[in-house]
């Protein structure tokens, strides 16, 4: 019997102004285990007017293929370079995050043995912007199994792109990132992929992320994305999730994105998401959450008043 053909993969990183930030990038695509020949690296231009294509024509010739187009949000650059890829399955990697050499190997195995798994995500290191890791995200606290995991990504649809791996089929069905959106599009995507298919958990950091880069997730704009994200899915798609679910989706929405707002002092907004979280309380778990929601508020008004008392 011949040998099997491995599939061929598409990696599709967009990229603005960052030529240093994404040469090290790249290195950690070319540094793959997974043969050269099955992985093409698409690198899409989003109108930077920095040395971007001399600087990866230098160091990595024709390994990489370059795209450009006029600056329009790395929704658009995405899109472009997955629809001008080759691959049957398409990865992503933002121009400030790393893969271990494993990566893409290990995704690929999943999705072979796997026929009815839409997209595989794994674990991912965030580090700093020394690229000193800190912390790990592990998936499984959020999703606990594979497959239909609707319900619990409607409680944390937090997706870091370069975690992912999908089949074409699912650019197909979900159309791509919401160009639409400023921030908040990673959460968009994964929930309309959880919504039409199973999606598989990698146990193991084999992704790094970048925190604290001045990024998209830097904005204050992600609160009010994150909330509009979240609100908007569950109401167009309220008919295929269960009231308990939609509950929950917009309860863990408000009070996260409350806590956020007290870290960007925006005091009022989070009083704002922190009343609309109590109209959703339905667990024992979302009660201690508020609970202690309510008593981070406190806390801040305190230093607040203090600040303004003591100046």
């Amino acid at each position: 019997m011949p040998p099997l053909t491995l599939p061929l993969v598409s990696a599709v990183i967009p990229t603005f102004n960052r030529a240093a930030d994404l040469c090290v990038a790249v290195r950690t695509a070319v540094a793959q285990t997974y043969p050269a020949d099955r992985l093409e690296i698409v690198v899409v231009d989003d109108g930077g007017t920095d040395d971007t294509e001399a600087a990866l024509s230098r160091e990595f010739g024709t390994r990489v293929r370059y795209l450009r187009k006029a600056n329009a949000g790395v929704s658009a650059a995405r899109n472009l370079g997955m629809a001008s890829a080759q691959g049957e399955l398409l990865a992503l990697l933002d121009d400030d995050d790393e893969w271990r050499p494993t990566k893409i190997a290990r995704q690929v195995e999943v999705l072979a043995a796997r026929p009815e798994v839409g997209m595989v995500i794994t674990d991912v290191e965030r580090m700093d912007e020394r690229c000193v890791g800190f912390e790990v995200f592990r998936r499984r606290e959020f999703i606990p199994r594979d497959g239909w995991v609707l319900p619990e990504v409607l409680r944390n649809p937090a997706l870091a792109p370069a975690s992912a791996m999908f089949r074409r089929s699912v650019l197909e069905a979900t159309g791509g990132f919401d160009e639409g959106l400023r921030t908040g599009e990673d959460l968009d995507f994964h929930l309309r992929v959880a919504l039409l298919f199973p999606i598989a958990v990698i146990e193991e950091p084999v992704t790094r992320a970048m925190r604290g880069h001045q990024g998209l997730s830097a904005l204050s704009r992600t609160t009010h994305d994150y909330v509009t994200v979240v609100e908007r899915f569950v109401k167009a798609n309220a008919d295929a999730i269960a009231p308990r679910d939609r509950d929950a989706a917009l309860f863990w929405a408000y009070s996260r994105n409350a806590r956020g707002g007290l870290w960007e002092g925006a005091f009022g907004d989070s009083a704002t998401l922190a009343t609309r979280a109590l109209l959703r309380v339905r667990r024992p778990a979302e009660a201690r959450e508020l609970g202690r929601l309510a008593l981070a508020m406190v806390r801040n008004a305190a230093v607040r008043i203090r600040r303004r008392t003591s100046g």
